[in-house]
């Protein structure tokens, strides 16, 4: 076998007796994620003792391959995804989606869906006006707030004389009175949250064509939630509403996919009644034939039904939905938070029992949508580390990214089509980009990936060695390795090159050795770490040591590299994440698009 192999091209000995944990993966044991405990897990999984081998005395050596010959798994280009809460049209950051900076920002991470919707689509309204008469309420005296929102006025007017794409530099103390109303807001926001009782917003035709701007500048396409709370006596879904805000983008010509509803399963809660599977998959029928009458919306995408975590009842109401509309929807949507943000502690971002807790999730939504639609794609939208909006230093911090990209990676091998990260800028701690439009830890995280990962993902063949073996002591597994073709729009690294990402949790450094088509070959090395003396905490980064932040407000930084020379064994630090690119491997399932 290519493991074999693997094990004579390192020079490692594969004693002629292997165990049969070993040779199960020889075989046809191709892993599409590998993760490992070491010391080695009881059982047949044991780890091949081998003889004394200088340069590994006493310490693991883990031994990786990857089948180059064709991909596993295709996925997305907008693979990785955003999402923004129409909680922003309360705290009056949706004005500032034109900062010359939170657009640089987002352009880093096209090509992506962008995902208008959260717990306030149901309590969305659209009114087709401009600029509606103003409260002079809010944070700080009248004069200055009814100056800023004067700015505010004053600024759309000079962008509407923009051609293209709009962009602004706002005046600082135009950002610190929003920074200000935005605290005050954020406290409303959180009690709204917290009693799960929430007040109606509006959303102005100026408001949609401000999100729509940003969306278009940024290189995403919007996918934007109707209301689906709008119900007629008979529980029916009322769609007037959404009917004038369909008109009306359509007039503009914006290019838009739909939705509908934003977690039914919560409704009763919510409304206190409830929207049935049969039900909902009507109304979606309903918004299907809606998009029909409308030219420009004729061919439009729409996505659902975006249930909650897969329990009992909330998978009775996607049976329902997908016996009636499964063949309606171009995906089929469900959202997942790993931790309830109110009482998380750092070290619940390392337990691998945690990052375990959506492979089941998949498998049942999996189950349900292949019984009804063998083959519909499935989009995990509205992930986050944490609900109830996060907290400081915890869900935006360093240790936040073992989730997040433990998430991408599983997912991808899974085959989930998209999943679109919960949020891009937010009242909460769950954001990539912090209200001082500073880029958090999962911000550059998301910029890596985006850089180096491509669609197709590879399967991998690995093997643990270490010399003695302990048998009867189990640990979950704390190092994952996931393999794609590198992305082709990065112009660095000629086809045929393959990406691995790498998550170490254990609290010591690993050690890996290239194999098989990897061996000899030069690798690039982006080594992802905290930067400053928060450690784990931290809210910045360094990349190979050095850290990472915006050179100005256009430009972001280059992500420089550090070559390895060929044949070097990895060397993965404790409690890190890495990427680490094999350049010319010429890989035939990379060759091609």
């Amino acid at each position: 076998s290519e493991l074999i192999r693997g094990f004579l091209l390192s020079g490692m000995p594969c004693p002629i007796s292997c165990p049969p944990g070993l040779l199960a993966l020889m075989a046809p044991g191709l892993a599409l994620m590998a993760t490992f405990s070491l010391p080695s897990q009881a059982g047949d999984r044991r780890a091949l003792p081998v003889e004394k081998t200088p340069g590994v005395k006493g310490r693991t050596l883990i031994l990786l391959d990857v089948n180059t010959k064709s991909p596993v798994r295709i996925i997305s280009e907008n693979f990785l995804s955003l999402q923004l809460d129409p909680s922003i049209i309360h705290d009056g950051w949706l004005d500032f989606l034109s900062s010359r900076r939170l657009v640089t920002l987002a352009r880093g991470l096209a090509p992506a869906f962008l995902r208008f919707a959260g717990k306030r689509t149901d309590f969305l309204q659209f009114h087709n006006v401009k600029n509606p008469a103003k409260s002079r309420g809010g944070p700080g005296p009248d004069y200055y707030l009814k100056n800023y929102e004067d700015d505010i006025v004053r600024s759309d007017i000079a962008l509407d004389k923009q051609k293209g794409c709009k962009i602004a530099q706002h005046p600082d103390i135009m950002l610190e009175l929003q920074r200000e109303k935005a605290a005050q807001m954020h406290l409303v926001l959180l009690k709204e949250q917290f009693s799960n009782t929430y007040s109606n917003l509006t959303l102005t035709a100026r408001s949609l064509d401000k999100l729509y701007n940003f969306a278009d500048c940024s290189g995403f396409h919007l996918i934007f939630a109707l209301n689906a709370l709008r119900r007629n006596p008979n529980n029916s879904w009322n769609s007037s509403n959404a009917l004038s805000l369909l008109k009306y983008s359509a007039s503009k010509k914006y290019n838009i996919s739909w939705e509908l509803g934003n977690e039914p399963n919560n409704y009763r809660t919510l409304i206190g009644r409830s929207v049935n599977g049969s039900q909902l998959g009507k109304d979606y029928i309903q918004l299907r034939s809606l998009l029909q009458l409308i030219r420009t919306y004729s061919r439009a995408n729409l996505y659902g039904p975006n249930i909650g975590r897969p329990r009992k009842n909330v998978i009775a109401l996607l049976e329902g939905f997908m016996k009636v509309a499964g063949s309606t929807v171009d995906a089929v949507t469900w959202q997942h938070y790993y931790i309830d943000g109110r009482v998380a502690k750092v070290t619940d971002f390392l337990k691998t029992r945690l990052l375990d807790t959506l492979s089941d999730q998949i498998r049942k939504i999996q189950k349900v949508v292949n019984t009804y639609t063998p083959g519909k794609k499935i989009w995990l939208e509205g992930v986050g580390a944490t609900s109830a909006g996060g907290m400081n230093n915890l869900s935006d911090s360093y240790a936040a990214g073992f989730l997040w990209l433990n998430t991408l990676g599983l997912l991808a091998s899974q085959g989930i089509d998209v999943v679109v990260r919960h949020s891009f800028l937010d009242h909460g701690h769950n954001h990539l980009v912090d209200q001082n439009f500073n880029p958090l830890p999962d911000y550059w995280l998301s910029l890596l990936y985006k850089r180096l990962i491509g669609p197709k993902v590879l399967a991998i063949h690995v093997a643990g060695l270490q010399r003695k073996p302990r048998p009867g002591r189990v640990i979950r597994d704390k190092l994952r390795i996931y393999a794609h073709c590198t992305s082709y729009h990065n112009h660095n690294y000629v086809r045929g090159s393959i990406t691995l990402y790498i998550i170490n949790l254990h609290r010591s450094r690993k050690k890996i050795k290239l194999a098989g088509t990897l061996r000899d070959k030069i690798v690039h090395q982006y080594l992802l770490q905290p930067y400053g003396k928060d450690g784990l905490h931290s809210k910045s980064v360094q990349l190979n040591g050095q850290p990472l932040a915006m050179v100005d407000d256009g430009t972001l930084p280059e992500l420089k590299p550090r070559p390895l020379r060929a044949g070097r064994t990895l060397v993965i630090p404790p409690l890190t994440m890495s990427f680490y690119v094999v350049k010319n491997v010429n890989a035939l399932a990379c060759r091609y698009r």
